[in-house]
């Protein structure tokens, strides 16, 4: 039986929280501009009382914010609470592993939801619901020990819930691969979509105008490569053998680390990376900080098993070799010394193909899941004495059936992008679907499906006035406008006014209505509204007084070649105007607000100014309003990456010390175990327990637990001491 894979579920979980710890830091700064009274959508708008019980309100829209008159807070104040509460349990969940518990994931989720709940268009994007499902899988692949002081480091149905976390990324990036090509577009069937994707993307980094220089031939690899990662390659993550899921898993970081390097992507690439380590295995990990239990193995001649896991694995690497060549068109062009790829099937052969795996893809996973399901029984069989035998086997049915449930209702969205197989579904599960979609738990996703911006980077760029004849530009502190300022290094934070203003430049402003009540902000002169556009007052140019006039116009930005030799970073060119000069109480501006159901709410917002908890969130809120997002979050890691490394050095030293010298126990003695054995679950013992100093670095006596995961451990030393 496989060991247990403590150490995966551990890097699952501290990068969860330190995804945790970006989302809320990163909304904390930007819930004045976006949702307080004065911002662009106000969430009080959401939250209006129907005069329904507590209950029957949460119910129908599961948020917090409705305690929030109860402790004396509107809904801007509640919703910093909220993401105040996230920042501190997320950090105390990177910082201390104790923390990493079931009940403070659950808080987390809880948290976040509520946020997510009345956070509108700024919120709903891909990875805030990947967030949430993520997050609910922590809240059952993380141990519970605040209510169970001691509680073992690992349960025997754990490997099925920590299955989960791998179903999960696999339909994030199966499906991100299939509506690249089933949206038919153009960019993505020719293979040239990265000729235009690190220029158009939202917001690229520096290294995305020096990736956008790369040779066409070496583009379109590119995104052959990609669509390996994302359409082959996630069916290895159910593959038996451990080699080919270490595969997957590099070829995962690696294309999330080049959209790391080229692209702003906030906290998905991070969280994508997260999901990747359900992949890893206990001995990997080892490997990793050097504690890896596994000695010299090797043998010769091989064993038969071991011959035929290699003739697999090689046997693997040659298909994907032959497929890609095949059906890309993979030839060397020796003359114009390139590598020469075409798409080399149709829209219909694809859809066919698609049809024809969608269900067996579905059956491949319920097998994987179900091997997990039975392992986990077998060890619950080998849990000592019948009381903990039946209690394990118990957690074990509870579990089993919570993981079969999500993975039942998670079809539904899966087969998404194939309707046949969607249809074919049990109603039953698109009803258990429907009852649990406002919380978020299962998603469906399809990043990038079609490229945009090919006839150039449609940008929209603000002017103001005083008299409508000489106009000033409104410089964003993210997104492009300058066209000789180099692009900006803004992860994880994620400036959501930036994003939504490069959705807005897609379409007519008539498709983002929160456009017009921007712009009555900024004529307003609200100043945290104005703090999303710029922190520093002095890179604001009208921070003396409001501008009297406001409009926008319709630019299409390119990359500068390496060949121009300039020091430009964009070109531009102006297309048409896209908001109407506008000013307060201009009748077109009034219309739209009134249309859009934004016109100012003139009530008096009741604050208790002698209440304490409010004044403590004003205070906490004054003290952070000069600092950019990006600058507090990376503030934050940068605390705890300290912290963490002061704790490894303070381990190092004490087990510098010289090894005091003992006779080690003989094998199969209790002494010799390398953990121990509570409540029918693996524990493991500490190395004050068992007698041994720490950090020998000569192999004797490491005393490391050894658990199999069947409730034993076989306490293997190195070699003995003789005294």
């Amino acid at each position: 039986m496989a060991e247990p894979p403590r150490r995966p579920r551990a890097l699952l979980l501290a990068g969860l929280a330190a995804a945790y710890l970006a989302a809320f830091g990163s909304l904390y700064v930007q819930i004045p501009g976006l949702y307080g009274r004065d911002g662009i959508l106000p969430a009080r708008r959401v939250l209006r009382l129907s005069g329904k019980g507590l209950w029957e309100q949460l119910r129908d829209f599961p948020t917090l914010l409705w305690l929030g008159p109860s402790l004396g807070l509107d809904t801007e104040l509640g919703m910093e609470l909220l993401c105040l509460l996230g920042v501190l349990c997320s950090f105390g969940a990177l910082l201390l592993e104790p923390l990493r518990d079931s009940l403070v994931f659950a808080l987390l989720w809880v948290l976040y939801l509520s946020l997510y709940q009345v956070g509108q268009v700024f919120l709903y994007f891909q990875w805030d619901s990947l967030l949430l499902e993520a997050g609910f899988l922590a809240v059952l692949v993380a141990p519970l020990r605040l209510l169970s002081w001691g509680s073992p480091a690992w349960r025997p149905h754990d490997s099925v819930t920590f299955w989960l976390a791998r179903w999960l990324l696999f339909r994030l990036m199966f499906a991100s691969g299939v509506v690249k090509l089933t949206s038919r577009c153009p960019t993505w069937w020719g293979l040239t979509a990265l000729t235009y994707h690190y220029e158009t993307q939202c917001i690229p980094t520096p290294a995305a105008w020096f990736a956008h220089q790369l040779p066409v031939w070496f583009q379109k690899l590119s995104v052959v490569g990609t669509y390996v990662i994302e359409v082959a390659v996630p069916v290895l993550f159910f593959a038996p053998i451990r080699r080919l899921r270490l595969f997957a898993f590099y070829s995962q970081v690696l294309l999330q680390v080049l959209i790391i390097l080229t692209g702003n992507y906030n906290f998905f690439n991070m969280l994508t990376i997260v999901l990747a380590s359900s992949l890893l295995d206990e001995e990997h990990v080892g490997r990793w900080t050097g504690r890896s239990k596994r000695r010299n193995t090797g043998s010769w001649p091989p064993s038969l098993g071991s011959f035929l896991s290699t003739l697999l694995e090689l046997s693997t690497y040659s298909l994907l070799l032959y497929w890609s060549i095949q059906y890309f068109g993979l030839e060397i062009s020796w003359e114009q010394r390139l590598l020469e790829s075409k798409v080399a099937f149709t829209y219909h052969e694809f859809t066919t193909w698609l049809r024809a795996v969608t269900l067996p893809l579905v059956g491949l996973a319920f097998l994987s899941l179900s091997w997990e399901i039975l392992a986990a029984m077998y060890r619950c069989a080998c849990v000592r004495g019948c009381f903990w035998k039946l209690w394990a086997t118990l957690q074990w049915a509870v579990f089993a059936t919570a993981a079969m449930g999500v993975f039942a209702i998670s079809l539904v969205p899966f087969t998404y992008m194939e309707h046949e197989s969607n249809a074919k579904l049990w109603p039953g599960i698109h009803q258990a679907f429907g009852a649990v979609q406002r919380f978020q738990l299962v998603n469906s996703y399809g990043l990038f499906r079609r490229m945009t911006g090919v006839g150039g980077r449609p940008e929209v760029v603000l002017e103001g006035s005083y008299d409508g004849q000489s106009w000033t530009e409104i410089e964003f502190m993210y997104k492009p406008g300058n066209v000789s300022r180099a692009p900006p290094v803004v992860a994880p934070h994620q400036p959501r006014l930036d994003w939504q203003m490069w959705f807005a430049a897609l379409a007519h402003h008539s498709s983002s209505p929160w456009f017009s009540s921007f712009v009555h902000r900024l004529l307003q002169g609200q100043e945290d509204v104005i703090r999303l556009v710029q922190v520093d007052e002095s890179q604001y140019p009208f921070s003396a007084r409001p501008p009297v006039y406001l409009r926008a116009q319709l630019y299409k930005y390119w990359f500068t070649s390496s060949a121009e030799g300039s020091h430009l970073w964009w070109r531009r060119q102006w297309v048409q105007e896209f908001f109407p000069t506008v000013s307060l109480g201009d009748p077109t501006l009034e219309n739209l607000l009134n249309q859009y159901g934004l016109k100012q709410d003139k009530t008096l917002a009741r604050r208790p100014s002698a209440a304490v908890l409010p004044r403590v969130l004003q205070s906490l809120r004054r003290l952070c309003r000069p600092v950019p997002g990006p600058t507090i979050l990376w503030s934050l890691y940068l605390v705890a990456a300290t912290v963490c490394l002061l704790r490894a050095l303070r381990r190092r030293r004490r087990g510098g010390a010289p090894p005091t010298r003992h006779k080690g126990p003989r094998r199969g003695d209790p002494a010799d175990r390398g953990g121990t054995e509570k409540n029918g679950h693996v524990r493991r013992r500490e190395p004050q327990e068992r007698g041994e100093s720490q950090g020998c670095g000569d192999g004797h006596g490491d005393g490391r637990s050894d658990s199999r995961g069947d409730g034993r451990g076989d306490g293997r030393h190195g070699t003995k001491r003789k005294k």
